[in-house]
């Protein structure tokens, strides 16, 4: 068996989710014995000064064996924070023209932006005009 037979078979299935910076690859890959596995690996990509960039991998291999309980663990924890935060992107708080709405507050006690005035709108009067 040449080289590229045994990449044919060891990459059997492939999804990609692109993500801002992050890439996620998902693999099913086949074991020297015939069987399956997956592996999840997230690419993240990072920008020098000088311009040129770089890619760091990490990646984790699932077993069938642990399927079941994985997928049971991922979709608790998912879940968990989803109930716990909701599922508004808090880095999106950190953009630079991000405006919160605070929904806690009662809306007669809200400020609005046209309500907020700076002394730069006031007019210069002098009492002599008056």
């Amino acid at each position: 068996m040449n080289n590229n037979d045994m990449m044919e078979k060891e990459e059997i299935f492939s999804k990609v989710l692109r993500a801002g910076r992050r890439t996620y690859f998902f693999d099913v890959r086949a074991t020297k014995a015939e069987d399956y596995y997956l592996t999840i690996t997230e690419s993240k990509k990072f920008t020098n000064d000088d311009g040129s960039f770089h890619y760091k991998k990490h990646k984790i291999y699932i077993y069938k064996e642990d399927f079941t309980e994985f997928k049971d663990i991922l979709a608790e924890m998912t879940d968990y924070i989803i109930n716990e935060k909701g599922d508004e992107v808090i880095s999106e708080r950190h953009q630079k023209d991000f405006k919160k709405e605070y929904d806690d507050q009662p809306s007669s006690s809200r400020t609005t932006e046209d309500e907020i005035k700076t002394t730069e709108s006031f007019t210069d009067i002098s009492f002599d005009d008056i």
